[in-house]
C-alpha cells in the first residue's frame, strides 16, 4: 500500500510544478501510522465524490500562502536597493541569505510535525509566526516610522520570521492534505496533488505580476509604496490562516509518528563514531562504512541508508543549478531595471518579469510530458533521467550566457567607471557663438564648441591627486577669459559657458556619476532668464531655480511624457512641456527665453536612455524555465525511484539543502568577489558547465536500482542466513 501511495504521489509530482514540490513529502506522512491510534473520523465529501470537503480549505490556504510568499519576495531586491539604498551586491547577498534560510527551515518544520506537535498544530503555530513576520515587515516599510536603522531591524526580524514560517509549514501542508484521504482513494489523492500544485503556481503567477504593480504604480508617502506591496501579501497570509482554522472540524489529524530523518542522521553519526573508535588493524574490515552501525541499528535500516547515500552522493553537484536559477529575483531583476520596459500598450515593472517563470512552467510541463519526451522515445533515444538533468543544467547555463550578452549591450549606455585620479567633463555652450575651451596641460576640446551643441560624450580628465585646481581658458569672438576651478577625482562635471551683462562667464556644476536607479529618469533645470522661476513638473513636484544660469538639483521621475507642467515667473504663468523623460536617462533643460506666451528651452540628454528592450530577457527566461522542468522534476522523481518508500523524507531534506547551499554560494560570490555583472554571469555559466560535466561523469558510473528488488534480496539473504544458523546448531547437537 505504501508503494502504491508513493507511486500515485510521484505521478502527481511529475505532472506538476517543479521546484515547489520539493516541500511536499519531507514529512513522514508517507508512512502508515504505527501503533494504536484512535480511529480517524471520515470527513464529509465534496458533492458526493470521494474527495474530502477538508481539502478545499487546504487548497485555498496554499494559494493564499504562496501568493503571500512570492508576492513579498518579488519586490524584495528592489526594496533593499531603493528603500534602504544598499548597493546591488549587498541587496543580492541579503536576498539570497533569506532564500537560503527558507530552504533550511523546512527540516525544522518536519521534525516538529513528526516528532512533537503533529502536522495540524505545526501548521497553525508556524502560520502565526508567518503572519507576525509579514506584519513586522510591512510596518518596517513605512517611511515615516523611525530612521533607517529601525527600518532595517524591523525588516530583518520580519524576514527571519517569514523564513521560519514559510519553510516550517511547507513540508506539512501537502502531506496533511494527503492524510485527508482514506487509503483506498489513491487516485483521488493523486488528483488532489495536481490541484494542490496548480494552486501553488496560480498563487505564484498572480502575485509576481500584481505586487510589483502595487509597488510601482501606487504612490504613498511620495514614493514607491512598499508598505502596500508587503501589506497585501500579509493580508493574504492572514486569510490563509483564517481559512485553514475554519476547516478545523473537518480534518483527519494524524498523531506524530517519529521522524525518519533523525534516525538516519543518528545511524550515520554512530557509524562514523564507531569506525573511528575501531581503527586498529586487528579489527576485521567491513564491506561498507555504514556496516559499523550494525551494533546498534537493524540491517534493514542500514541497508536503506546505503541506498539513500548513493543518491545523496549524486546531489553534491546540484547546488550550482539553484545558484543560477534563484538569481531571477535578484540579478535578473536588477538587470531589468536597466532596460526599456515600454511594451506599447503596457509598461512593465522590472520585478514583474519574474512572473514569466511560473507561467512558462505551466506551459512547458504538458508540452514536455505529452510532446517532447514521447517524441524522443519514438526516435529511440535513451534520454535517461541523468541526461535530462544534465540537459537542464546546460539550458540554465545558456540562459546565463544570454544574460551576459545582454548585460554587455546594456553597459554601452552606462557612464564609464572611474578610477582614482580620474574625472569626466563636458562643455555646454549656452552663448550665441562658438567658444574654444582650453584646460591647462590637458589635450581636450580641440575644436570650438558650437552654440547649444549637444555634447557627444564626456571627456576624461587625468588629475595629479584626489583633487586638482585647473586653469580654464575661454576664447570667444577674439576675447580670452580665464577661470580656475577645483576638480575632484571620480566626479563628473559640466562646464556651463554663457553670456551675462555683455561678457562671457561660466559655472562648473556636478553631474550624475551613474544612471538613475530602477529605470527612473533624472532631470535638472538651468535658468537662463534674468528672473527667478518656479517650475511645476507634475502635481507634486515643485522646483525653484534662481536667475542668471543657476542650476537646480536633479529630480528623479517615473518614465513618462511630461507636457502639463508650469513655469511661474514675475511676469506670469506659462505652460511647460518637457516631452518624454525616458528610462534611465539624465537630462539638463535650459530655459532660454519666454516668447509668445510660451517657454523656450533647450533639452540635453546627459546620460543616454536605456536602449535594450526588456523583451530581450524572454529567451533567457525560456531557457531557464525549460531547464527547471528537465532538471527539478526529473531529478526529484529519479531520486525517489532510487530510494525505499520509508526514506523519501531524507531525500527531500537532501534536495532542500542543495537549494539552500546554492543560494548561499550566490551571496558569497556577491559579497566576497564583486566583479562586473557580465563577468559574474560568465563565471556562473562556466561553473555550471563544469559542474554539468562532473555530474554527467558521476551519472555515467551510477547504476540504477529498484529499491523493492533490493529489499527482497535483503530479506532472502537474511532468511538464508537464519537457515544456515539453524543448520549449524543442529549439526553441533549431533556431535
Amino acid at each position: 500500500m505504501v508503494g502504491d501511495k508513493a507511486r500515485g504521489e510521484m505521478n502527481a509530482f511529475q505532472r506538476n510544478e517543479s521546484k515547489e514540490t520539493l516541500f511536499t513529502f519531507i514529512s513522514a506522512g508517507d508512512d502508515p501510522p504505527r501503533g494504536d491510534f484512535p480511529l480517524q473520523k471520515k470527513s464529509p465529501k465534496l458533492c458526493g465524490s470521494n474527495y474530502p470537503l477538508s481539502i478545499a480549505f487546504i487548497v485555498v490556504n496554499e494559494f493564499c500562502e504562496r501568493f503571500s510568499y512570492y508576492g513579498m519576495r518579488a519586490v524584495l531586491t528592489l526594496y533593499f536597493l531603493s528603500f534602504f539604498h544598499w548597493d546591488e551586491n549587498l541587496s543580492t547577498a541579503v536576498y539570497h541569505a533569506f532564500s537560503a534560510l527558507c530552504y533550511f527551515t523546512p527540516v525544522i518544520g518536519a521534525i516538529m510535525a513528526d516528532s512533537w506537535l503533529g502536522k495540524y498544530k505545526t501548521i497553525i503555530y508556524l502560520s502565526i509566526v508567518y503572519v507576525v513576520g509579514h506584519l513586522i515587515k510591512s510596518v518596517g516599510a513605512i517611511p515615516t516610522l523611525g530612521n533607517q536603522a529601525v527600518h532595517v531591524v524591523l525588516s530583518m526580524v520580519g524576514l527571519f520570521l517569514i523564513a521560519l514560517g514559510t519553510g516550517g509549514i511547507k513540508p506539512c501542508v501537502s502531506a496533511f492534505g494527503g492524510d485527508q484521504f482514506e487509503e483506498e482513494h489513491t487516485s483521488e489523492r493523486s488528483k488532489f496533488f495536481s490541484i494542490f500544485y496548480l494552486s501553488i503556481n496560480a498563487g505564484s503567477l498572480i502575485s509576481t505580476f500584481v505586487t510589483p504593480v502595487l509597488r510601482g504604480d501606487v504612490k504613498c508617502f511620495g514614493e514607491d509604496c512598499y508598505a502596500l506591496a508587503f501589506g497585501v501579501p500579509a493580508a493574504l497570509m492572514v486569510l490563509a490562516l483564517v481559512v485553514f482554522i475554519a476547516g478545523s472540524g473537518l480534518y483527519r489529524k494524524t498523531p506524530p509518528q517519529g521522524n525518519v530523518l533523525l534516525e538516519v542522521c543518528k545511524c550515520i553519526g554512530f557509524a562514523i563514531k564507531n569506525r573511528l573508535k575501531n581503527r586498529s588493524r586487528e579489527i576485521p574490515k567491513r564491506d561498507h562504512w555504514l556496516d559499523w552501525a550494525s551494533e546498534k541499528y537493524s540491517k534493514q535500516l542500514i541497508g536503506e541508508v546505503k541506498m539513500v547515500t548513493r543518491v545523496l552522493f549524486l546531489f553534491i553537484p546540484l547546488p550550482m543549478f539553484w545558484a543560477l536559477f534563484d538569481q531571477q529575483g535578484s540579478r535578473w531583476t536588477l538587470q531589468a531595471t536597466k532596460m526599456n520596459a515600454d511594451f506599447g500598450i503596457y509598461v512593465l515593472q522590472p520585478d514583474q518579469m519574474q512572473f514569466l517563470n511560473p507561467l512558462l512552467i505551466l506551459v512547458f510541463i504538458p508540452i514536455f510530458d505529452l510532446g517532447l519526451y514521447p517524441l524522443i522515445n519514438m526516435c529511440k533515444l535513451n534520454f535517461t533521467p541523468i541526461r535530462k538533468m544534465a540537459t537542464g543544467m546546460i539550458l540554465a547555463g545558456l540562459a546565463f550566457g544570454l544574460a551576459a550578452v545582454i548585460e554587455v549591450k546594456i553597459n554601452e549606455t552606462d557612464m564609464p567607471r572611474l578610477v582614482p585620479k580620474e574625472s569626466l567633463i563636458r562643455v555646454l555652450n549656452l552663448a550665441k557663438n562658438p567658444v574654444q575651451v582650453t584646460i591647462q596641460d590637458k589635450d581636450l576640446f580641440q575644436q570650438p564648441v558650437e552654440s547649444f551643441q549637444n555634447p557627444a560624450e564626456y571627456s576624461k580628465l587625468i588629475l595629479n591627486g584626489e583633487q586638482q585646481s585647473l586653469h580654464f581658458t575661454l576664447q570667444h569672438q577674439g576675447l580670452t577669459l580665464a577661470f580656475n576651478y577645483t576638480v575632484k577625482e571620480k566626479s563628473v562635471y559640466s562646464l556651463i559657458v554663457f553670456e551675462a551683462e555683455g561678457s562671457l562667464s561660466s559655472h562648473l556644476i556636478t553631474d550624475l556619476e551613474a544612471k538613475p536607479e530602477n529605470g527612473l529618469a533624472a532631470v535638472r533645470f538651468i535658468n537662463g532668464l534674468s528672473q527667478d522661476v518656479n517650475l511645476t513638473i507634475d502635481s507634486n513636484r515643485f522646483i525653484a531655480v534662481q536667475k542668471n544660469y543657476s542650476a537646480s538639483e536633479y529630480s528623479l521621475l517615473e518614465r513618462d511624457i511630461y507636457n502639463n507642467g508650469k513655469c511661474i515667473t514675475e511676469t506670469g504663468e506659462f505652460p511647460l512641456e518637457l516631452g518624454l523623460l525616458d528610462f534611465g536617462a539624465s537630462y539638463t533643460i535650459v530655459i532660454t527665453n519666454i516668447s509668445g506666451g510660451a517657454v523656450e528651452m533647450w533639452k540635453s540628454e546627459d546620460i543616454k536612455a536605456n536602449n535594450v528592450h526588456m523583451a530581450w530577457q524572454l529567451p533567457q527566461y525560456l531557457l531557464i524555465s525549460a531547464g527547471e522542468v528537465m532538471f527539478s522534476i526529473t531529478g526529484l522523481a529519479f531520486s525517489y525511484s532510487q530510494s525505499p518508500a520509508s526514506m523519501k523524507s531524507v531525500l527531500q531534506a537532501g534536495w532542500l539543502l542543495t537549494v539552500a547551499v546554492g543560494n548561499t554560494f550566490v551571496l558569497i560570490v556577491a559579497e566576497a568577489a564583486p566583479m562586473a555583472q557580465w563577468a559574474e554571469f560568465v563565471l556562473f555559466t562556466v561553473l555550471l558547465f563544469a559542474v554539468c560535466i562532473i555530474f554527467s561523469i558521476m551519472g555515467y558510473f551510477y547504476v540504477s536500482v529498484d529499491p523493492e528488488d533490493l529489499e527482497e534480496k535483503e530479506e532472502k539473504r537474511e532468511t538464508s542466513s537464519r537457515g544456515n544458523m539453524i543448520g549449524l546448531v543442529t549439526q553441533k547437537t549431533k556431535l
